[in-house]
């Protein structure tokens, strides 16, 4: 079996677009351990648990993320969407790790 994974406009079976897509996923989750780690470091940083929540911020980020998905050519909405459930869980996860610190 060949291993190699494909660019998805050079896929010519469900196999491929498959081993790709599996291949995007883990790639995803190495840049999410990256992301939650800076929410680590982020509540060792901050002085106390009420600057965990930073709305401005918040709103800044989905803008950035739906600015890069339009200039992708990606679902504008459904990348705010995302953004928004990735920024609370972050928010969420940095509030137990200010918590334990």
């Amino acid at each position: 079996m060949n291993d190699t994974i494909l660019a998805g406009a050079d896929c010519t079976t469900m196999i491929e677009v498959r081993h790709g897509v599996d291949q995007v996923d883990r790639e995803l989750i190495a840049l999410l351990a990256r992301r939650f780690a800076y929410m680590d470091a982020a509540a060792r940083i901050k002085p106390d648990r009420n600057a965990v929540r930073d709305e401005a911020r918040k709103s800044q980020v989905i803008a950035n993320a739906r600015a890069a998905a339009e200039a992708a050519g990606l679902p504008v909405a459904a990348i705010g969407q995302l953004w928004d459930q990735l920024v609370e869980a972050s928010i969420a996860y940095e509030m137990v790790a200010f918590d334990r610190r």
